[in-house]
């Protein structure tokens, strides 16, 4: 029986990558990538994603966590457990915020960063 080797992301974009896949498989929604190459030196990334309820964000964040050390990115940071209403994970070059989707409402990091929702909207449909 052969064992896959897992090699450790090698790029910020490839890092990136696998936390979007990641957050999907485990039903985070509304998944936004933010490109923070020249306008900020905390990371290069920043993903932004809601969860269902407190329980989902928290157990997503820890499980990322985990998933992201077996691959060899150490050391990663999270902040927000409890109450789990806003969760940040620090993986160096990307930023992951998980939201309740009224808190990210509320805090609306993406017009903070220049994001056009709409355009992201059409995009996600295969609009553009």
């Amino acid at each position: 029986m052969q064992v896959a080797r897992i090699t450790k992301p090698t790029s910020a974009e490839e890092v990136c990558s696998l936390i979007e896949k990641f957050l999907d498989e485990k039903k985070s929604t509304d998944l936004v990538r933010i490109d923070l190459a020249g306008k900020s030196s905390i990371a290069d990334f920043m993903v932004i994603a809601c969860g269902t309820s407190q329980r989902h964000i928290q157990m997503t964040g820890e499980l990322l966590k985990n998933y992201l050390n077996g691959m060899g990115i150490k050391p990663i940071f999270i902040e927000g457990t409890p109450p789990c209403d806003w969760v940040l994970l620090d993986a160096g070059s990307v930023i992951v915020h998980l939201f309740r989707p009224e808190v990210r409402s509320f805090y609306n990091l993406e017009k903070m960063w220049g994001v056009d929702l709409a355009d992201f909207s059409r995009k996600a449909a295969g609009e553009a």
